[in-house]
């Protein structure tokens, strides 16, 4: 009897024995087709990776040098076009121009947030 006991309390260890490398087989095997998939997806990212960073390197990067340079020959001609034209003390100021209904926190008062001397100018009555 207690031998019975003994073989009925080790026959779920043996049985958990024998399986186990069953079932490692069966996980590993190549011939599976959930491994498959899975092997086809990674392929399938790699080539997706490789296809993104050629056209990063590719594409972006010189799209991005010919936007600043094109960028930079627009800037160049904007301060140009600035130089043709007469004084900032001489040009026409319109009534619709620097209205002010009472005086900024900062500075004098007469100058905003984003005033630069340079392109901005207020002819004080």
């Amino acid at each position: 009897m207690i031998a019975q006991r003994l073989g009925l309390r080790a026959a779920p260890r043996f049985a958990a024995q024998i399986r186990a490398p069953v079932q490692r087989r069966f996980a590993s095997s190549t011939e599976n087709a959930f491994v498959k998939e899975r092997q086809e997806v990674k392929h399938h990212a790699h080539q997706t990776t490789d296809l993104w960073r050629k056209i990063s390197v590719y594409a972006v990067v010189p799209a991005m040098i010919l936007a600043g340079l094109n960028a930079y020959s627009l800037w160049n001609e904007h301060w140009e076009h600035w130089s043709h034209m007469p004084p900032l003390e001489e040009r026409v100021q319109y009534p619709y121009q620097n209205i002010r209904t009472k005086n900024y926190q900062w500075g004098d008062g007469d100058k905003t947030l984003f005033w630069n001397d340079s392109v901005n100018y207020n002819k004080k009555d």
